[in-house]
């Protein structure tokens, strides 16, 4: 689906997602120290959001301009007077670099692409996290094919966790956390099912700079 498919998904109802972040992003961010934070493929940018209601100042980025007028609404209804703690921009993740360094948290959020270009966006995301900060990686693990509900189809574009750890090769961050996390869904029929998350979480050393970075 390119950018004109997902504006027209997106423009058949008022919010395609729920307006309440991912349960990782939660999980993991909320220990954090609020900084500056990036959300790529950010859709109605939920998890932007969540994240400038905790103390962060967020840039939310999608390639499709509708997601990033809801992003811009979603942080007025949420967030009131401090709505500008959230921007957002139209950009492609398969093609767009964010500067080199510039930000405390990169967050990658149920982005299925094949992997060629996983890895790309991956390296492009990672050269993007400070010193000290994070990278964090939510997805559809490929096992949730066999074992797990929900989820795309495609196994082409689906991963796990030592997929991402692969990708993540030689970009400087370091491993915290990388795991297959089982999420509690329910159906549309109202039947409780089990989904299968990728989850990976990964720091920059707060004495390393991203190849490329300006010195102090």
């Amino acid at each position: 689906m390119d950018a004109r498919d997902w504006d027209e998904r997106y423009a058949r109802s008022p919010l395609l997602w729920t307006a309440e972040p991912n349960r990782w992003v939660v999980q993991h961010a909320a220990a954090l120290t609020p900084g500056r934070a990036l959300d790529l493929a950010a859709g109605e940018g939920r998890n932007a959001v969540w994240l400038a209601s905790m103390g962060w100042t967020a840039l939310a980025v999608d390639f499709s301009p509708v997601a990033v007028e809801r992003v811009h609404q979603l942080a007025v209804d949420r967030l009131g007077q401090r709505a500008d703690a959230v921007s957002a921009r139209v950009e492609d993740v398969l093609t767009w670099a964010p500067p080199v360094g510039a930000f405390d948290l990169v967050l990658l959020s149920y982005l299925h692409v094949g992997a060629a270009d996983r890895q790309g966006v991956l390296t492009r995301a990672a050269a993007a996290v400070a010193p000290g900060g994070h990278l964090l990686v939510v997805g559809h693990d490929v096992r949730n094919l066999a074992e797990g509900y929900g989820g795309p189809s495609d196994a082409s574009v689906l991963y796990g966790p030592q997929d991402v750890a692969t990708d993540l090769t030689d970009t400087g961050l370091v491993l915290v956390h990388a795991a297959t996390e089982p999420r509690p869904v329910t159906d549309p029929d109202g039947v409780e099912q089990v989904a299968l998350d990728v989850v990976v979480l990964a720091r920059r050393d707060a004495a390393i700079r991203a190849e490329g970075e300006p010195h102090a």
